[in-house]
């Protein structure tokens, strides 16, 4: 039903379940059409504001250099070896570089975790990344826990 499933991490422990979650949906989709769907893994670094040039290179290279060990980690850690992951790290904004990949790549599923709301403080929440994605995004969204 999915064949290119995104999932943005931050790179935490936690944003290995929404990997895992594709992870499982991407083993169904293999059984039921014979072939595997793609899974990207993508973070994004987010940009200092206002700051452009090459005096910040160093700092964003280290960023990503960090981001890409850590998603080796969120890969290695899944439950089957036969999945198909392709890992990027891109340096932007993160709501609009997460919305241009999908759309880019034809991307079918953005699949990321989201946070818990505070029933008691409903103001507080909205503006999260997961809420901008489900809003804006040109495919269908899957918040997970």
């Amino acid at each position: 039903m999915f064949a290119h499933i995104l999932v943005p991490t931050d790179t935490s422990p936690e944003s290995g379940n929404a990997l895992q979650i594709a992870g499982k949906m991407q083993s169904l989709e293999k059984s039921a059409s014979g072939q595997f769907s793609k899974i990207s893994l993508l973070h994004v670094v987010e940009v200092i504001a206002h700051e452009e040039g090459d005096e910040f290179a160093p700092f964003y290279n280290k960023l990503i250099k960090k981001a890409e060990a850590k998603m080796d980690e969120l890969i290695r850690n899944q439950e089957t070896k036969e999945l198909v992951i392709e890992k990027q790290v891109i340096v932007g904004n993160r709501v609009r570089e997460i919305l241009n990949f999908a759309e880019t790549n034809k991307v079918d599923l953005i699949l990321l975790k989201s946070h818990r709301m505070d029933q008691n403080d409903l103001t507080r929440g909205w503006g999260t990344i997961s809420h901008k994605i489900g809003i804006l995004s040109p495919c269908p969204v899957m918040l997970v826990r």
